[in-house]
């Protein structure tokens, strides 16, 4: 229960510089009176700006301030629930907003906003519209609860039976359903994005097996292309190494005796033209003397021609052996010839066993190279391959996963929240209720002299009938019966409250509730209301006809200007 101890404010309205201070608490109940014009409203406007940010009547939040001092505009509201006491400190120019606890101020870190929030949610578990139909029945900018449109209907009602937690907690389920949505949202996006990389991963691997087998049998291809070219060039290796080995060492050998003859050979010519010389030098001996030069002895014609003639027998005989030697040695030079020819032909064999051999070297490293990639690079990178599309299926199912959990959590919160809208749990709840408050509003509409039947049902739609049971609406009776209709629900409203222990509150405000429809015997039967209210109920009743109320209340303060300010006497009251 809400326990309102005190209310002061100063710079409110038209009120100055110095505090006017109010005991909440000092009697039971209490008469505000003055003329109009004097602050007697102000006390509505003071406690509703306190509580929640805003007046009473409609007035726009800088006109609260006064407009002679312009600055420190201040309201002070303390109040108690169980065993906490609060006091709200609340004001502009300066701007400040407190909460106090037990004398300590409550974290200030977060905005305004969120703070009267923690308020309204927290702590006195109340707003606006609702404490305007449970503590205050004003004829100004007040709004009956039967002219409230179905909506707000049930937020009072919600608030007095403490069910707004539901509402609180489906508010809660729409905003987590809506980040769970948002939340499948990107799990969905994230498995197609998943789904599209394995696909292509896939096709990957597909292009670079095909790509594989297509670069091996081509490596393989060319393996076996080398290896025949080696073959065939081994081949023709051992056919030219065998006709080297066999003829090689014979050639060698015919040519080196083919030099030794054609040596021998030049060595006979050489003599032979010696000895040609030898034999022309005699014979131009005996040719040109007739007489030894050496013993002057004569030289006989017939030794002459002997001489002679044996000279050209044996220049005949070395001109035919030379002739003889230069055949020979022309048939030696020609062997020779075909020798050497024989022996660079070997060479050449030999030069293309040296080349072929070259090339068999690099055809073998060529198959080595290509045998070593078919055996380990390919295999590597295919590997790898798999190992990233197995990685990306894990993926894939994780997030399948995430989406299943994020299902399940979503139907279940469409579950709860089916059963925590307006027609779920809360429905059942105000079933209990509705017969409870109908009842009481009968009640009080009795000893308000106003016999009608009155019945809300669980959409909070009125059925008011008469003793001739003929049905009416609210909007059909006069405003002295609306207003009875409205004092009946502000009653009710408050007993549902002190019986749930939600709202309920010690302080109750009319303001100028009796000077408008009410009649003389409407007067009467309001007052046996207020009067058989329990005593932690203080009333206050605001009025500006106090001489029909005179001594009917404990205390009764005044509201009066002085030098265009507000200012409050009190006093007592004699019953």
């Amino acid at each position: 229960m809400i326990i309102f101890k005190t209310l002061r404010w100063k710079n409110f309205l038209s009120t100055g510089n110095t505090w006017t201070d109010i005991n909440l608490q000092d009697s039971k109940s209490t008469l505000i009176v003055g003329p109009n014009g004097t602050g007697k409203s102000t006390m509505l406007d003071a406690l509703s700006y306190g509580l929640f940010g805003k007046a009473h009547r409609k007035i726009n939040k800088p006109q609260l301030v006064n407009s002679i001092n312009n600055k420190d505009m201040l309201v002070e509201v303390t109040f108690s629930i169980g065993r906490n006491n609060y006091k709200i400190v609340r004001g502009m120019k300066p701007q400040i907003f407190e909460i106090w606890k037990n004398d300590s101020l409550l974290n200030q870190d977060a905005n305004a906003l969120d703070h009267q929030k923690v308020l309204e949610q927290n702590i006195i578990k109340l707003n606006h519209k609702s404490f305007h139909q449970i503590v205050v029945l004003g004829s100004s900018s007040f709004i009956p609860f039967m002219q409230l449109s179905a909506q707000h209907r049930r937020d009072v009602i919600e608030d007095l039976l403490d069910i707004n937690v539901f509402s609180k907690m489906n508010v809660l389920l729409r905003e987590k359903n809506s980040l769970l949505k948002d939340k499948l949202k990107d799990i969905e996006y994230q498995i197609e994005l998943v789904t599209n990389k394995i696909e292509t991963q896939k096709k990957y691997i597909r292009d670079i097996r095909t790509l594989t087998e297509t670069n091996i049998a081509a490596k393989k291809k060319r393996i076996d292309d080398a290896q025949s070219e080696i073959d065939v060039l081994q081949e023709e290796n051992n056919g030219l190494s065998s006709m080297v080995q066999q003829t090689s060492d014979p050639i060698q050998d015919k040519l080196s005796k083919l030099q030794e003859k054609k040596t021998a050979l030049l060595q006979y010519a050489a003599s032979f033209k010696q000895q040609m010389g030898a034999v022309a030098k005699d014979a131009k001996f005996y040719e040109d003397n007739e007489t030894c030069p050496t013993c002057a002895q004569d030289i006989s014609e017939e030794l002459r021609s002997d001489k002679l003639e044996a000279s050209r027998a044996k220049a005949r005989e070395l001109q035919s052996a030379s002739r003889r030697v230069i055949e020979e040695s022309d048939a030696i030079e020609s062997d020779i010839k075909r020798a050497s020819e024989s022996l660079e032909q070997i060479r050449g064999w030999n030069t293309t066993i040296h080349s072929n051999n070259q090339t068999i070297a690099r055809l073998q490293n060529e198959v080595r190279d290509l045998e070593s990639d078919i055996g380990g690079a390919d295999v590597v990178d295919l590997t790898i391959a798999n190992e990233d599309l197995q990685i990306l299926k894990e993926e894939q199912s994780s997030k399948s996963e995430q989406r299943f959990k994020c299902m399940e959590e979503r139907s279940y919160n469409d579950v709860m929240m089916e059963m925590l809208k307006d027609t779920g749990i809360k429905t059942k709840v105000i079933k209990q209720y509705v017969p409870v408050i109908n009842q009481l509003v009968n009640k009080y509409l009795q000893i308000l002299d106003f016999f009608v039947h009155f019945n809300l049902d669980e959409s909070f739609t009125e059925t008011i009938r008469s003793r001739h049971r003929d049905a009416f609406s609210y909007e059909s009776f006069s405003e002295g019966e609306k207003q009875r209709i409205d004092l009946s629900l502000l009653f009710t409203w408050r007993q549902i409250a002190k019986m749930k222990n939600s709202v309920a509150t010690n302080l109750l405000v009319l303001d100028e509730t009796f000077d408008s429809s009410l009649d003389h015997d409407g007067v009467d039967n309001l007052m046996k209301i207020l009067n058989t209210l329990d005593d932690n109920t203080n009333t206050f009743v605001i009025s500006h006809k106090g001489e029909i109320l005179e001594g009917r209340f404990d205390s009764k303060i005044e509201f009066f200007k002085d030098k265009n300010f507000s200012k409050m006497k009190y006093g007592l009251q004699a019953a």
